[in-house]
């Protein structure tokens, strides 16, 4: 019989990696306010209802530094603790696969809550789904992961790619009496109706085989990506590896500005969308991660990114959390902005809350190991409450 599992404790974190964590849920947040206050982006017309000069600018800045590069950090984050955690519970004898089943599923759960009674554009359904594909790879040697990886993402791209450019004079659709019934079903103060427009909204960003391609030519490849980074322990020892971080740190930010900024030279054409986001959002991904871990080895740089930190401890609760309250301000049942506000405004939004979601998991985390959405996984996860309360000691 093994030895028993136990959480990694504080002291043996990665504080660059938990920073990174932090800032893949500021710039998820960015995305997904106007996702979450709007129609335009799922059913279009974005362009047309933002048409001033400042809306624009922001839909553009948004767009080169924020669009697809935080989910694309979160996924390779995600792959990066999966094999962390294979590593650990190898270490100590633990049978592997059954225990990131378990914590697939409570994933899952999770995932169908906030997707189904919250909102359609969760990303924890996703992951759990591919966490289970994920175990496939759990033996497979580092360089086969990132072949994986990369194979798998440039797939997607080019198939997907091709696939707009023979239909690039339909694109740019508007899709108005969808968008209208959006905007009428959200404001409505009738929960059912919110749900039944939250599900309709899901079934179109994911039914069919939408979710299947997004998993295995998406998720999974940044995963796989993640894992390799994890195995190469460049991330563990940044100040031993600081030569690869740089060269990785100037790759990607070239790969990044390339592909994320280059096609507004040409007139940002609709049928390279998905290479720019897919490929380019990867490099982003790539560039922030390398970026914050070599800050990390400064100590002005240390200050910077440690209210990250606190954030990126409790991801999942900070996460769930940015949901919540943003159903409150759009939706009819809360506030009913649903449709009235503009982007500019929801980065105002994003900046106030997010300061507060710093400050709350920093007081949190003087008194708690860890966020409660944290901890309820975690005891799920290893069959047993986690001590949840820091001792006096730990303060």
């Amino acid at each position: 019989m093994g030895i028993n599992p136990s959480p990694i404790k504080g002291s043996n974190r990665l504080v660059w990696i938990d920073a990174a964590r932090g800032f893949a849920v500021f710039g998820i947040f960015i995305v997904n306010i106007g996702a979450f206050g709007a129609p335009y982006f799922l059913y279009g017309g974005e362009g047309e209802e933002w048409n001033s000069d400042m809306s624009q600018a922001v839909l553009v800045f948004i767009d080169i530094f924020f669009q697809a590069s935080f989910y694309t950090l979160f996924s390779m984050l995600f792959g990066f603790g999966f094999q962390l955690m294979k590593d650990r519970l190898t270490m100590k004898k633990v049978e592997v696969r059954s225990f990131l089943f378990r914590r697939m599923s409570i994933l899952f759960l999770f995932g169908c809550i906030h997707a189904f009674f919250i909102w359609h554009g969760d990303i924890l359904l996703s992951y759990s789904l591919t966490g289970f594909v994920l175990l496939l790879f759990l033996h497979v040697k580092r360089k086969t992961l990132l072949i994986w990886g990369l194979t798998l993402l440039m797939v997607g791209t080019v198939l997907i790619t091709l696939s707009l450019w023979s239909m690039r004079d339909y694109l740019g659709w508007i899709d108005a009496s969808s968008i209208d019934q959006a905007i009428t079903n959200y404001q409505s103060n009738d929960y059912g109706i919110i749900l039944g427009q939250n599900y309709q909204d899901w079934m179109y960003s994911n039914g069919g085989i939408g979710i299947i391609f997004s998993l295995l030519f998406v998720f999974l490849p940044l995963f796989l990506i993640g894992m390799y980074g994890a195995k190469t322990a460049v991330f563990h020892q940044p100040e031993k590896y600081r030569g690869i971080l740089l060269r990785v740190w100037w790759i990607s930010l070239f790969v990044f500005l390339g592909l994320k900024l280059g096609p507004y030279l040409f007139g940002n054409p609709l049928w390279f969308s998905y290479a720019q986001d897919n490929i380019g959002g990867a490099a982003s991904a790539v560039f922030y991660v390398s970026t914050i871990t070599l800050l990390a080895g400064y100590s002005t740089g240390s200050r910077l990114i440690q209210p990250f930190v606190y954030v990126g401890r409790m991801a999942l609760t900070n996460y769930i959390l940015q949901s919540i309250v943003s159903f409150i301000l759009f939706y009819g049942i809360g506030f009913g902005l649903y449709g009235k506000t503009v982007p500019i405004l929801h980065i105002g939004m994003v900046l106030c809350l997010f300061t507060l979601q710093i400050l709350g998991s920093k007081w949190w985390l003087t008194k708690y190991n860890f966020g409660p959405l944290e901890w309820v996984w975690r005891s799920l996860t290893y069959k047993k409450s986690q001590p949840l309360r820091r001792s006096q000691q730990q303060r």
